[in-house]
């Protein structure tokens, strides 16, 4: 088990050496402080490059944790529940700052045919690539925004739409739903 060369650490004190000869189980070490001292076999430790018995320790520890990581961990097979039609849902914030880099000069009249001429365009471009789902954020403000919008999205047959996700966009944005013609 230990042969001449080999650096050993006593297991009930803090002492670390070298082998110097070993027979039958008497193995006699050369210590750190340079005295010669003899112990059983089972009184020491083979220590590979560590300066003592607490360092082999840690060095045995990080290696088992290192080999806990590499091994994957078993799947889950416990599938979400996920709602219908959730996945990514395109949103489209119709504050003015978002739409135009500078608003000076247009009246709120201007600003307001433009937000609402966006949000058509956008409704129209999600009937015609059967886009699902899709969010306007509209914010709070005095309502003018919002109350356009409904009116806009009353127009359309095939269009549901509800206040969007509290916890998510507050109260200032709108859910809609395009229904699919299956034809």
């Amino acid at each position: 088990m230990f042969s001449k060369g080999d650096s050993v650490s006593v297991l009930d004190e803090a002492i670390n050496g070298i082998v110097i000869s070993v027979k039958g189980n008497d193995v006699t070490i050369e210590t750190e402080d340079g005295f010669m001292m003899t112990f059983l076999v089972n009184e020491l430790l083979k220590v590979n490059g560590a300066s003592n018995l607490m360092d082999s320790i840690k060095r045995i520890n990080i290696d088992e944790i290192t080999k806990e990581k590499e091994i994957p961990k078993p799947r889950s097979f416990v599938k979400e529940r996920k709602d219908k039609g959730e996945g990514i849902v395109p949103e489209f914030d119709l504050h003015i700052e978002k739409l135009v880099k500078n608003k000076q000069g247009m009246s709120n009249y201007d600003i307001l045919t433009l937000q609402a001429d966006t949000a058509k365009r956008h409704i129209e471009f999600a009937i015609r690539n059967r886009i699902p789902k899709i969010v306007f954020i509209h914010g709070v403000g005095e309502g003018i925004l919002k109350a356009e919008l409904d009116f806009l999205l009353g127009r359309y047959d095939n269009i549901d739409f509800k206040e969007a996700n509290y916890q998510k966009y507050g109260q200032g944005a709108t859910e809609v739903f395009i229904k699919q013609n299956t034809k």
